[in-house]
């Protein structure tokens, strides 16, 4: 008798750990809900994103679709607006997503001046005798704000060209916004190529020089050729000078 109680109560030892292991063991219903919840976030997420650029929840993933596609590998940092516009349908589908563009780029760029004025404000208060970057650049000003006869010139480092070009321009007393291509947003990337080539402080604070990031807007106008590049707007074309 006792051999056999002995012989029991060494059987439930052994299976002590397995029953605690089924008993921590969790149960595959919590891992079901997870998933659930991920799909219903990424949904909101998209329908939150949709509403932020006026659209429509099925042409967001319309969108997403597209960028996944040939679009996406040519042009893979297209807006929403921009892509669904170029592969538009219809005519009224082109003109729908043409206006949700124009407003919002109207509300980009009001909100882009009031903090371009109160970095302006920043800037004379902290450091009035420094050059300065423009952070908005000519491009983001409304086409009434600029001067017809307004020269853009790009140029990037490490090219003698543009900085006899930048020289000259200076020299001939001409008014330009100059652009450095590839600065990587780096301010003091572009005051120190204004430096080093002569680009006169005083020009810069009155605005007849500014100094500018490129922000890929040198690819974005389509003008041909190597840098430097001196262009000006006609007609609505970029043209070199």
């Amino acid at each position: 008798m006792k051999s056999r109680l002995t012989y029991a109560f060494l059987a439930l030892l052994a299976l002590a750990p397995a029953l605690a292991l089924a008993q921590s063991a969790p149960a595959s219903g919590p891992r079901i809900v997870s998933s659930q919840e991920h799909m219903t976030n990424d949904t909101a997420l998209d329908e939150r994103l949709a509403k932020d650029w006026g659209l429509e929840p099925e042409e967001w993933t319309r969108y997403r679709h597209l960028m996944q596609g040939p679009l996406g590998i040519y042009s893979p940092n297209l807006d929403p607006l921009t892509a669904l516009g170029i592969e538009a349908r219809t005519s009224d589908e082109r003109r729908r997503y043409a206006e949700l563009q124009v407003q919002a780029e109207a509300r980009r760029v009001e909100k882009l001046l009031i903090y371009q004025r109160a970095y302006d404000a920043a800037w004379q208060r902290l450091y009035p005798n420094l050059q300065r970057v423009d952070l908005s650049g000519s491009s983001s000003l409304p086409q009434d704000t600029l001067q017809p006869t307004r020269l853009a010139v790009f140029v990037k480092e490490n090219c003698p060209a543009c900085e006899r070009r930048v020289r000259q321009l200076q020299a001939e007393g001409a008014e330009f916004d100059l652009y450095l291509v590839d600065s990587r947003q780096e301010d003091a990337r572009v005051r120190q190529w204004a430096e080093r080539v002569g680009v006169d402080p005083d020009k810069v604070r009155d605005r007849a020089i500014t100094l500018n990031h490129d922000n890929g807007r040198w690819l974005a106008i389509g003008v041909q050729g190597e840098l430097p590049a001196v262009v000006r707007e006609v007609s609505g074309q970029w043209q070199r000078q």
